[in-house]
């Protein structure tokens, strides 16, 4: 699976995930049988080699209808912030599903 996390830095220790109209990086994590194994940072969401099955935001009012008409899978990170947070968060199921 091929996630998609809107970030505040290129430094995937220390970024955060932030509002889809604040993002400065992107970073796309290939997880698979419950752990990373590739992560790629880059400043444009579409530079992405494989495309991501899932997005990442910040909370249930983000501006995601673009990540839906892409057939993206939208996830809520109520409070969780940084990418190992989400990582674990994703692997329990413990992100939102943002249903439209």
């Amino acid at each position: 699976m091929f996630i998609l996390i809107p970030v505040d830095a290129n430094d995937i220790e220390e970024a955060k995930l932030t509002k889809l109209s604040d993002v400065k990086f992107w970073i796309q994590l290939q997880i698979e049988e419950g752990r990373v194994v590739n992560s790629i940072i880059s400043s444009d969401k579409d530079s992405f080699e494989n495309l991501s099955e899932a997005v990442v935001v910040i909370d249930d009012n983000e501006y995601v209808w673009p990540f839906i008409e892409l057939s993206m899978m939208v996830l809520v990170a109520h409070t969780q912030r940084y990418i190992d947070d989400i990582v674990e968060a994703y692997i329990f199921k413990e992100l939102h599903d943002l249903a439209y």
